[in-house]
């Protein structure tokens, strides 16, 4: 079960593939938190403090961190529109 806001979007919109050597960089993994939060009508924290939740929940460099769900659908058409 998620304990915060911050929790339950990593169990929402993220997964780690630990066969992947890539990360997710910082502007697209905030860029997802975002949609995530439109997409459940919530308020998004304040970006430090959303930055220092993920210091301890995400791995080294997020290492294999990958977008799943709505919330990545809705960040790629809504980034990249031309795709759609």
């Amino acid at each position: 079960m998620a304990h915060s806001q911050f929790d339950q979007f990593l169990q929402e919109a993220t997964y780690v593939d630990q066969a992947s050597e890539s990360a997710l960089d910082r502007d697209r993994l905030f860029g997802l938190y975002m949609s995530w939060c439109f997409i459940n009508q919530q308020v998004p924290g304040a970006e430090s403090s959303f930055w220092s939740a993920m210091k301890n929940k995400m791995p080294a460099g997020r290492k294999g961190v990958r977008m799943t769900g709505p919330a990545a659908a809705d960040y790629i058409v809504t980034t990249y529109p031309e795709l759609v």
